[in-house]
């Protein structure tokens, strides 16, 4: 269990520390794109939600299948597959029921979720290797 605690916390503090840097850096193009949709500010309970949730899928599907060989490679792969298609589902849909949602953001979201789950699987699977019992 303490394996797995190591991985999750490893992996929740990269994609955190990564999506906020994200954030920040982006703010002015998701303004331009989807301003009009955005609330003033961010809902925490369920952005703390989402993360919660989203590490959990990472770790089922793609951190602890890799734990026991410790191939970050494939731990990248996978996360990036993952992220992608999770923010595919999101964006996607977005798209096909929201008139006025930017194509041109949902590209880009789908590349930063594929680009965020790699780097965080790896986060979770050498926290792991390295620093677990």
């Amino acid at each position: 269990m303490t394996l797995y605690l190591i991985a999750y916390s490893s992996a929740a503090v990269v994609m955190f520390a990564l999506d906020m840097i994200w954030l920040s850096t982006m703010n002015g193009f998701y303004r331009r794109e989807i301003g009009h949709l955005l609330s003033a500010s961010p809902n925490w309970p369920v952005a703390v939600g989402f993360y919660l949730i989203f590490l959990a899928g990472l770790m089922v599907f793609v951190i602890v299948p890799e734990i026991a060989t410790g191939d970050w490679q494939r731990a990248a792969l996978f996360g990036a597959l993952f992220g992608f298609f999770g923010y595919a589902t999101y964006d996607l849909t977005n798209l096909s029921t929201m008139k006025d949602f930017s194509s041109k953001l949902s590209v880009v979201d789908m590349a930063w979720g594929a680009a965020l789950s790699a780097v965080t699987s790896v986060a979770g699977v050498l926290g792991a290797v390295y620093f677990g019992p």
